[in-house]
């Protein structure tokens, strides 16, 4: 009795996976008033899962109890950083780290990435490792470009791009797009020969051009590259060439990597449901990586509007650092490095 019912559960188990599948290849996307396929709203990459696999898992494509078992230990870590503080305890030693004060204004996301019913231990699904294929060359660029904001405190020039609010930190406006600790929205726009990708983190907003395919002299170098698309059926092809070589380096939580000015990435958005859009990415960067490396990430559709990120507003940190290396030169100290490690 117990085998039958065994069999009959996987049965079923294997009829809705596969119903669903049907169902989202079956899937016709809304058109707009200029006959495209229809992606304007606002959408999510909240999750967690991340880039790059981590060690726990072999496979991309996980089970509930894997998943379930992921989100309840981020939800553990979560519940213990957003503690009351305790009003009666002492002030800190002097050079103290404090900490954080709360984790409120923190939203990753709770639940595993999940696409066209497969729950995805990564993003990235070549390699198959999920790892980042860095050549031994592109190594060494990614430590070196570690190195200088670890070290370099001369001034804002040196530091970081999401440090001087020029742009988000952790690659949130691409591309690739990524998902970081918090502001993970976007709001996609459409208009007959371009789309805009508005996000939420900073003040970004990437235009691409569907008609216009004339790419800028090889000397101009554009926060978020030169982002050309075209339609493939119902599916966006951007391809974004001419990075800026100050966002070479993207640093975010948990995850970062490099992608260098001279590389292409090749993005494809397909709605796939009424909430959820299927992005996929391809890093070409001969240079630093020994392969292409090619991830999937879903979009789902999120609660707007999007609010402002006043950056500048509330900048502290950047003087901060800046004061505190000079600080520390007075007293004949070396400024303290920052881990962001990989």
């Amino acid at each position: 009795m117990a085998a039958t019912t065994l069999r009959l559960t996987a049965a079923l188990l294997m009829a809705t996976a596969l119903a669903g599948a049907a169902a989202a290849g079956d899937y016709k996307a809304p058109r707009n008033g200029f006959g495209q396929p229809d992606f304007s709203g606002t959408w999510t990459n909240a999750s967690v899962t991340q880039l790059e696999r981590p060690a726990q898992f072999k496979d991309l494509v996980i089970s509930e109890a894997q998943a379930r078992a992921l989100e309840q230990g981020y939800a553990r870590m979560r519940s213990s950083d957003a503690r009351d503080t305790d009003p009666n305890a002492p002030a800190p030693k002097a050079g103290q780290d404090v900490g954080g004060y709360n984790a409120f204004w923190i939203d990753p996301g709770t639940r595993v990435g999940e696409i066209a019913g497969e729950r995805r231990s990564s993003w990235i699904v070549e390699p198959a490792d999920g790892k980042l294929p860095y050549s031994a060359e592109g190594r060494k660029k990614f430590m070196a470009e570690v190195t200088k904001i670890q070290t370099n405190f001369d001034g804002p020039e040196a530091r970081q791009v999401a440090e001087r609010c020029l742009m988000g930190f952790g690659s949130t406006a691409g591309p690739p797009m990524m998902n970081v600790l918090y502001n993970n929205t976007y709001q996609i726009q459409q208009a007959k020969d371009h789309v805009v990708i508005v996000v939420e983190m900073n003040h970004d907003a990437r235009i691409i051009r569907l008609t216009d395919k004339t790419r800028p002299p090889s000397h101009v170098r554009l926060w978020m590259g030169d982002s050309v698309g075209h339609w493939e059926g119902d599916t966006l092809v951007v391809e974004t060439t001419h990075f800026n070589p100050g966002e070479q380096l993207r640093p975010g939580i948990p995850t970062t990597f490099f992608v260098s000015k001279d590389a292409k990435v090749t993005e494809r958005f397909t709605r796939i449901s009424d909430t959820q859009i299927r992005y996929e990415f391809t890093v070409d960067d001969p240079s630093v990586y020994t392969q292409p490396w090619r991830g999937e990430m879903p979009l789902n559709t999120a609660k707007g509007p999007v609010y402002e990120y006043a950056c500048h507003e509330g900048n502290y940190a950047l003087p901060g650092i800046l004061g505190g290396a000079r600080q520390a030169e007075r007293e004949g100290k070396t400024p303290e490095k920052v881990d962001v490690g990989e």
